[in-house]
């Protein structure tokens, strides 16, 4: 399984969105992904209530803990690296989370374009 450059949304290496709890496709931490990543699990995002309950009404939970796969479920303000196509979804239902730019995988843009994404980013002044 190789793994796309681990480069974010402008070019640079890509940062860590989270550890605890521990996130993305590989479960490294950061967004990284593949081609048989088909969920493209690469914008890094930072929970919301109205999301998580976006997301459980598409029928994705992620508030419910799976202890046999060490996933205790998300919270508010937890980061976590979400699909982009979800993100995009929640984005059109105007129940889009904030995105550290920093951490999302630059093979996002081929879903979400980035002046969008530069709307959300928490990471920039």
């Amino acid at each position: 399984m190789e793994q796309a450059p681990s480069l974010n949304v402008f070019g640079e290496p890509l940062s860590v969105c989270s550890h605890q709890p521990k996130t993305g496709y590989f479960r490294d931490g950061c967004c990284n992904t593949s081609d048989q990543d088909v969920g493209i699990h690469t914008v890094c995002a930072v929970m919301t209530e109205a999301f998580l309950a976006f997301s459980l009404e598409q029928g994705n939970d992620l508030v419910t803990p799976v202890p046999e796969h060490g996933f205790s479920g998300l919270r508010p303000g937890d980061q976590w690296c979400l699909c982009a196509g979800r993100w995009w979804e929640a984005y059109q239902h105007n129940c889009a989370p904030k995105v550290i730019l920093g951490s999302t995988h630059i093979n996002t843009l081929d879903i979400v374009p980035i002046d969008i994404l530069r709307q959300y980013a928490l990471d920039l002044n």
